[in-house]
């Protein structure tokens, strides 16, 4: 698996990833019904910040964006976001993106990086982020709503470096 930076013409098959997570609404707090043009000026950013995919070959098995988390005097600290296709989960490439992700903002001198908005019944995302050395800093209660589970907490993650 290599990590790259996207290009345009990736944007077809990264829409595909997109597209099936948002739609399922179990993780992001995107709108389903978001379109692919909504989509690539939410997922693609600009510079300084960066968007990656993970591939083999040919074939993109996930996705990343990452950047600052808020501008003026929070914009010390970096964010990122996460998506694998769904055949390719269980295979380390959220574990690889992310830790792409993290190596990204240390490079660049950010002080620590915050997940503002991890759905608690992500419980495979959670995991990898503590692993990777995140912790929850505090949880909206109900603030998600989970397709299955009904209304679900949302983490505040944070890693500082």
């Amino acid at each position: 698996m290599l990590i790259r930076e996207f290009t345009d013409t990736d944007w077809p098959r990264v829409w595909e990833i997109v597209a099936g997570v948002v739609r399922a609404g179990d993780t992001f707090t995107y709108d389903p019904a978001m379109t692919g043009e909504q989509a690539y000026d939410v997922w693609v950013e600009r510079p300084p910040g960066r968007t990656v995919v993970a591939v083999d070959g040919d074939r993109v098995l996930g996705t990343a964006k990452m950047g600052t988390n808020r501008p003026g005097p929070g914009s010390h600290v970096a964010t990122a976001s996460f998506m694998v296709a769904a055949d390719a989960r269980g295979r380390g490439v959220g574990t690889a993106l992310c830790r792409h992700a993290l190596d990204w903002a240390r490079g660049r001198g950010y002080a620590g990086m915050q997940f503002n908005a991890v759905a608690e019944s992500n419980r495979a995302a959670v995991g990898i982020y503590r692993r990777l050395g995140f912790e929850v800093v505090g949880t909206v209660p109900g603030a998600f709503a989970h397709p299955a589970l009904g209304r679900v907490g949302l983490h505040v993650m944070y890693c500082a470096f």
